[in-house]
């Protein structure tokens, strides 16, 4: 998934050099509650990716990440953590099911194309960073263009030769007239009264011939550019079409954009930003953990896809189609419940290239209230924000909010843990009604109280059947 920030790269970074780890675990309660062990983990591990940056090259190539591994149940924050922390970094981030991976001659993906992945992640963040700059220009460009369709084929004077003339050029000038006119359209094309304007514009056909190549090699493997290598024959054919004014100047902008970007320094900046600051996440890890059974099945591959894991995490050279990709320096966040394996059933030498464990704990009842109210978009301001939208005020009183966390707890207790996913069900089931019927409602301000949540959730929690389908 793609990370993009507001701010610039070089001013993300120098707000994150000022950033020392009780901050960046500060940030971090913002979003995910409780879970102080692996926030001090996460934070330590991109202070020390920031020291890193300052040290001599000598010295900075012999400083390997300190990757890190995160246990515990499913919905306690694993993966948000570690979302959050890419997110504060400006960082590239990719986050994938180790599962998702099988050892070579079996059905599944390539290891190696995760570091594809993520090298399109970084390539579309670059691009968004260098859009924004040549934005301003863009939209001049744009207008121009516009307003050479708008305007038919101007009559022009040739500028005065002979005596008294100053210069000696003979290149045509637009006359008077016509630039009065030019500057009448711009500025009723600024004030949007040409929007509904037909224009022909060329616009060029995106369709490629469909053909196939058989190779022994994966699709993923063959990751060649064919538009790059034959220019003239794929995408460059126009065709002309009618289009509003409007829609034509965003065709336009859309165009200079693409043109007044160097794609190769965006190339060159997203491959140095992954190689030095990319972060993966390798979710499920526990799902590849354990030996070989011997039994057949889908264990047969597990010891397969950690070892075809190791080098990436090691550090190797990957060929994408954006060059050669040095994975020595990018930090790895694994994660896994590890109800059935534990981290000491993964291949030693993998769990040697992941020094840092982290355990995160059950939620609590606490815990639950905390993450119903706290976060900056927490489930209640959601709901709350949602139903203001059918001009419904919707008021939670603190008793109702500690029913909801109980019910969450228990429902945890008695069936599956599936820690704060819980709750987004438990919120459905009581809003259940009032989403249904909110746009018929005649009053418009609801509270919702302790009496009201358990109404609505006493009949499924005392069947145990019922609550396991439902809840």
């Amino acid at each position: 998934m793609a990370i993009y920030l507001p701010s610039t790269f070089e001013e993300e970074q120098l707000a994150l050099d000022e950033l020392t780890p009780r901050e960046i675990v500060s940030e971090l309660d913002k979003y995910v509650v409780g879970q102080h062990e692996a926030k001090r983990a996460v934070a330590i591990a991109l202070r020390n990716r920031m020291r890193r940056q300052k040290l001599p090259p000598e010295m900075a190539e012999e400083v390997m990440p300190k990757n890190i591994i995160m246990i515990g149940p499913t919905g306690v924050g694993k993966t948000e953590i570690a979302r959050r922390l890419a997110k504060l970094a400006s960082s590239p981030f990719l986050k994938v099911e180790a599962s998702k991976f099988t050892e070579v001659g079996y059905v599944g993906r390539d290891v190696e194309s995760m570091i594809r992945d993520l090298i399109e992640i970084a390539i579309d963040m670059v691009r968004e960073e260098k859009l924004e700059d040549v934005a301003d220009k863009a939209e001049i460009n744009a207008e121009e263009r516009l307003l050479d369709l708008l305007l038919p084929s101007t009559p022009t004077v040739l500028p005065p030769t002979g005596e008294g003339a100053i210069g000696f050029g003979t290149l045509p000038v637009p006359s008077e007239s016509s630039s009065r006119t030019r500057e009448k359209l711009r500025q009723q094309l600024r004030e949007g009264k040409l929007d509904e304007r037909l224009v022909e514009l060329d616009v060029r056909e995106k369709s490629m011939p469909a053909f196939e190549i058989i190779s022994n090699q994966g699709v993923e493997e063959m990751d060649v550019n064919l538009k790059d290598m034959l220019p003239n024959i794929f995408g460059q054919r126009t065709k002309k079409r009618k289009m509003k004014v409007s829609e034509a100047f965003e065709y336009l902008i859309q165009e200079e954009e693409q043109r007044l970007i160097d794609m190769d320094q965006v190339t060159r900046t997203a491959v140095e930003r992954v190689e030095n600051s990319g972060i993966i996440f390798l979710d499920e890890i526990d799902k590849i953990a354990g030996r070989e059974s011997g039994h057949g099945g889908p264990d047969v591959s597990r010891e397969g896809v950690q070892r075809d894991i190791l080098p990436i995490v090691e550090g190797t050279t990957v060929n994408t189609r954006y060059g050669m990709v040095r994975t020595d320096h990018i930090l790895f966040i694994a994660a896994g419940a590890f109800h059935v394996s534990k981290p000491s059933d993964l291949i030693p030498e993998l769990q040697g290239r992941f020094p840092i464990r982290v355990e995160l704990k059950t939620l609590t009842v606490e815990d639950f209230v905390k993450i119903l109210t706290e976060p900056k978009s927490s489930l209640v301001k959601q709901y709350m924000a949602l139903l203001e939208t059918e001009g419904i005020k919707l008021e939670f009183t603190p008793d109702s909010l500690g029913e909801i966390a109980n019910f969450a707890a228990r429902v945890n207790e008695g069936t599956e843990n599936i820690g704060a996913r819980r709750l987004h069900t438990i919120m459905e089931r009581v809003l259940d009604e009032i989403s249904f019927s909110a746009p018929d409602l005649k009053e418009k301000d609801i509270k919702i109280d302790a009496d009201y949540v358990r109404k609505m959730l006493s009949d499924i929690v005392k069947d145990q059947d019922l609550s396991r389908y439902i809840l």
